[in-house]
C-alpha cells in the first residue's frame, strides 16, 4: 500500500473533502499509539474554518473492549484503565451524531438529538486537535468533557474518569493541566455563547439520500506523518 500523507490543514495536496464524502474519524488509545476507536462518517462541510461530519444510525464502528469481553463502561473505575483491552466492531444504534471541529482547537463539539429530532444537547469532547490525512482525521481523547444544554447551562462530564486516567498513568500532571486549561477555554466560549452554538446546527438535517458509510478492513492503517 502506498504511504498516505497526514496534513493538519487539508486532505492530501491541501484540498478539502466534498459534502457526501466518506472519511474515518479515529482515536488512538491513550499512552498506546494504536487506534482503538474508528467511526466512518459522511462529510457535511469542510472549509478552512470548520469540519462538520455526520455519523449515521446503523454505522459499523470500532470501539475498545476489555480482553475478557467486558464492555469498558461496565468495568469498575479502579481497574477500567489497567486491564488488557482489545477492539470490537459494533453497530451504532439510536440517533446519529453531528460532529464539528475547528482546525487547531483541542476539542470537538457533538450534537445529539432524540429519535424524533428534538434537539437534546451539545457535547464538548476535549481531545488532541484533529490531525488530517488522506482517509480522515485522527485524535486522542482526553477523558474530560462538557455537556451544554439548550438553555445555555453546562456541566463538566466524566471528571471521575479524568482523575482515574491520571492515577493509572495515562496522563501526566502537566498534560492534565493543559486539558483543564483547554476546558476552561471551552467554558469561556460557552459562556460568551460563541460559535458553533450560535450557528444553528441544531436545525440541520442529513441528506436522506446519503448511504451509511462502510467500515474498511484496513481501518487501523497508520498514515505517514509529515516531517516524521
Amino acid at each position: 500500500m502506498a504511504e498516505e500523507t497526514t496534513d493538519t490543514t487539508g486532505t492530501a495536496g491541501g484540498a478539502h473533502w466534498a459534502p457526501g464524502d466518506h472519511i474515518l474519524w479515529r482515536y488512538r488509545g491513550n499512552a498506546t499509539g494504536s487506534f482503538h476507536i474508528c467511526r466512518p462518517v459522511t462529510v457535511v462541510q469542510d472549509t478552512d474554518e470548520l469540519l462538520a461530519v455526520w455519523m449515521a444510525p446503523g454505522t459499523d464502528c470500532v470501539k475498545p473492549l476489555l480482553a475478557d469481553g467486558t464492555p469498558v463502561h461496565r468495568e469498575p473505575l479502579a481497574t477500567r484503565y489497567t486491564k488488557p483491552r482489545t477492539t470490537a466492531v459494533t453497530r451504532w444504534f439510536g440517533p446519529g451524531v453531528l460532529k464539528l471541529a475547528r482546525p487547531g482547537e483541542p476539542w470537538s463539539v457533538w450534537l445529539f438529538w432524540d429519535l424524533d429530532w428534538r434537539f437534546r444537547n451539545w457535547y464538548v469532547n476535549l481531545e488532541e486537535p484533529l490531525a488530517r490525512w488522506e482517509g480522515g482525521v485522527d485524535s486522542e481523547d482526553h477523558f474530560l468533557d462538557i455537556a451544554v444544554y439548550p438553555d445555555r447551562s453546562w456541566e463538566w462530564k466524566d471528571e471521575d474518569e479524568f482523575a482515574q486516567a491520571q492515577r493509572a498513568g495515562l496522563m501526566s500532571a502537566a498534560q492534565a493541566e493543559k486539558v483543564r486549561a483547554a476546558g476552561r477555554s471551552a467554558v469561556g466560549l460557552i459562556e460568551s455563547w460563541g460559535p458553533p452554538f450560535t450557528a444553528g446546527w441544531e436545525s440541520w438535517r442529513p441528506d436522506p439520500a446519503w448511504p451509511v458509510p462502510a467500515l474498511p478492513d484496513d481501518w487501523d492503517r497508520t498514515p505517514a506523518r509529515i516531517g516524521a
